[in-house]
Formats: C-alpha cells, sequence, structure tokens
C-alpha cells in the first residue's frame, strides 16, 4: 500500500491533495490502512523503508530529522542529497538498500556520496532496510552514538536546502 501511494506521488500523477479527495469522496469502508499511510506520507519521504526510518529516528529521542535535504560545502558544492539529517550536530543518515546502493554503478555513486560526506567533515551513519525491522534497538543505539560522536567535534561548514514539500 505505501509503495503504490508513493509510486503515484512520486511520478507527479497525482498529489497528496487528489489521494485525500479521492478517498474522501467514496465510502469510508476499507480505507483505514491508506489514509494511515497518507497522513505518514504528509512527511518529504520518498521510499517504503523511509516511512519506517523516520518512526524509529523519533523514537530513539533525536531532535527531529530534515528529510531528503541536499547538503553543500562551504564553497557550494553538491555533496549528497541526505535521507535523514541533523542539522544542529551536521550527521547524515541514509537508509540504503542492497537492490539499489550494492550493484554496479549505483554501488559507485555511493561509495562516492560516503567519500564526499567524510571529506566534508559530516558524520553519516549507513543502514539496511532490513535492519530497521531485525533490530531497531541496535539502529537505535548507531544513531546515538554517530550523535553523541557528531556534537563532540566542531560542525563542518556545510548547508543545506530542504526538498520540495508535497502539499498536504
Amino acid at each position: 500500500m505505501s509503495a503504490t501511494l508513493l509510486e503515484a506521488l512520486e511520478s507527479g500523477l497525482c498529489d497528496h491533495h487528489d489521494l485525500v479527495t479521492e478517498l474522501d469522496s467514496g465510502s469510508r469502508r476499507g480505507t483505514a490502512l491508506p489514509r494511515s499511510v497518507l497522513r505518514r506520507l504528509t512527511e518529504d519521504v520518498r521510499s517504503v523503508p523511509e516511512l519506517d526510518a523516520v518512526a524509529l529516528w523519533r523514537s530513539a529521542g533525536l531532535p527531529e530529522p530534515m528529510c531528503n535535504v541536499k547538503v553543500f560545502d562551504q564553497n557550494g558544492r553538491f555533496i549528497a542529497m541526505s535521507d535523514f539529517w541533523d542539522d544542529e550536530v551536521a550527521m547524515a543518515w541514509e537508509v540504503d538498500s542492497w537492490e539499489f546502493h550494492q550493484k554496479g554503478a549505483l554501488f559507485a555513486k555511493t561509495v562516492e556520496r560516503n567519500n564526499r560526506y567524510t571529506a566534508s567533515g559530516i558524520v553519516v551513519v549507513q543502514t539496511l532496510p532490513s535492519k530497521l525491522r531485525s533490530d531497531p534497538q541496535g539502529v537505535i543505539r548507531d544513531l546515538r552514538a554517530a550523535r553523541k560522536w557528531a556534537s563532540a567535534r566542531p560542525r563542518p561548514p556545510v548547508t543545506v536546502v530542504p526538498a520540495r514539500k508535497r502539499s498536504a
């Protein structure tokens, strides 16, 4: 269900308001799940694992993250589009699936992205989507430890540009 709604939104076939209007125009029977998903999709997430990840981040008691922001170095050069970003300490969290980040050219782009993070002094945590569900407490420990480390060093001179927001 989440994947279908995300695909419709990301493809530009409709916007959030269109989906809510469509649900409101029909019977309410059987619409609890899509309504719940649409409430979660008001945040700028781009994948089903990101829906799970944002909830996990919040359960970790960390400051509210920015989702899918563009990160730039002090000279204005693009570093990456971060899945989740803690601007106070310049920490990125990437939820990298095997399917999209570990094959051929896509793997090379992931390695290059991580090298740009490192060269810019950004702390980055990488998590496989499967670990979000198989070991949520381990993910929370990783995030808290990384944030503690990031807050102990001077914040690097990077800037972010928030992603576009979906209409609510």
